[in-house]
């Protein structure tokens, strides 16, 4: 039975890059659809007589405080999107090396720290959102976030594994160097 590859042309990472690009061209459209959405709530919010100005209801709320909590929602999404895709992106670029067979390329330990921090802004952003809710009326502020040890040790995961990849990427110039 032949086994499969993980690195080059025809290989697992090859087979994940295309996936990845997949999903980041969605990530693309989401992104621009929420962001048209957060648009078009904003004139909304404002203007009454645009259409389905007035479908936006929550209980116990007016027109305006129903679109706050709206566009609250809205804004949230399209953050977290944003760092979805930042992260996608960077994967992105790191299984191209892999897909060309080159895993200890120099600019993957940076590509790494990117999805860590992108991995860390959609924690923070998540306390930022608890924070914000308070703002917002008691019947639509959202649930209190627990705090996601697992999250923030992925972060750490993806922080070590780019010192990894450095170390990884200094003894391939070394070795480069040699012959």
């Amino acid at each position: 039975m032949p086994t499969m590859r993980a690195l080059g042309p025809g290989s697992l990472s090859s087979f994940l890059k295309t996936v990845l690009d997949i999903v980041w061209i969605l990530l693309l459209a989401a992104l621009a659809i929420l962001a048209a959405g957060l648009l078009y709530g904003v004139l909304a919010a404002f203007n009454p007589d645009m259409p389905f100005a007035d479908r936006v209801r929550f209980e116990g709320l007016d027109r305006l405080q129903a679109w706050a909590v709206a566009l609250a929602r809205m804004g949230t999404a399209v953050l977290f999107t944003a760092g979805v895709l930042v992260i996608v992106s960077g994967l992105r670029r790191i299984f191209a090396t892999l897909k060309a067979g080159d895993p200890f390329h120099p600019d993957n330990v940076t590509r790494l720290r990117v999805v860590a921090a992108g991995l860390a802004w959609m924690e923070v952003v998540r306390y930022m959102v608890w924070t914000l809710g308070a703002l917002l009326p008691p019947q639509a502020a959202p649930d209190r976030p627990n705090l996601s040890l697992t999250a923030w040790f992925a972060i750490l995961v993806v922080i070590v594994l780019a010192e990894v990849f450095r170390e990884g990427a200094r003894l391939q110039r070394e070795a480069e160097l040699t012959i």
